[in-house]
């Protein structure tokens, strides 16, 4: 091949790399922007947040056009292919990420000011954390091509889980005590779920990490430690 083809291909390449990059900075920031309308009340940031989840959409359709267009001129093998591959499923999981943090800012305008369950929504506040860690931790495994710090996220997600489920059940338990608290309770679970749902998100990533880097798909279960389902059923035998 031609040194001027590939040096093409290698821009391709990294522009690919570069947009997953960006998407992925827009995503955390999203994320920990909606946490934080959410402990704020702030409806004017909940908006902004709305709006520039299209600056994620525009990215993911730019990075699934250019792999396309890629595949189609270059007809990759091996390592390139999967390159252009990954850099579809990963803007798939951060375009959701997106979402997920676009549904918690519109529970701010659904949630009245609730200042008595402060400590509630630090619970949310900490699941935030954690998954943002995580997910901040994938996106520099996959720039820096590191599958141990890969691996270490895929391994890690029952610790959100298990967060997840602790404050399943201190969320009931309020909504048991004292019905007025069951509508609040009810947005703090959804808005806890999103969060919990990056975490997963951010464990798909780390698989196709893995998978791009090996070319070996993680085959192992997932370790998962939400017990919410279960939770729910013993409340509601109780």
């Amino acid at each position: 091949m031609p040194e001027h083809i590939v040096r093409s291909y290698d821009d391709e390449l990294s522009d690919l790399s570069q947009k997953i990059a960006e998407m992925g900075g827009l995503a955390e920031q999203q994320v920990a922007d909606s946490v934080v309308a959410l402990a704020r009340h702030d409806g004017e940031l909940a908006q902004r947040i709305i709006t520039a989840d299209q600056r994620i959409d525009r990215l993911q359709h730019q990075v699934e056009e250019a792999a396309i267009l890629m595949i189609a001129k270059r007809q990759p093998m091996a390592l390139d292919l999967r390159e252009i591959m990954a850099a579809i499923h990963i803007a798939n999981d951060l375009e959701r990420v997106g979402d997920l943090a676009k549904n918690t800012a519109k529970r701010v305008f659904a949630v009245e000011s609730h200042f008595a369950a402060q400590r509630l929504v630090a619970g949310v506040e900490h699941i935030a954390e954690l998954s943002l860690a995580q997910l901040k931790r994938v996106l520099d495994a996959y720039a820096d091509r590191d599958l141990a710090a890969a691996r270490d996220v895929w391994e890690r997600d029952d610790e959100i889980d298990a967060m997840y489920t602790s404050l399943f059940r201190e969320l009931l338990t309020y909504m048991m005590e004292d019905p007025r608290n069951i509508t609040f309770c009810t947005h703090l679970l959804f808005c806890a779920k999103n969060i919990e749902r990056i975490g997963d998100h951010a464990t798909n990533i780390a698989e196709t990490v893995h998978f791009l880097i090996s070319g070996v798909p993680l085959t192992e279960e997932r370790p998962k430690k939400d017990d919410s389902s279960t939770t729910s059923v013993e409340y509601a035998r109780s």
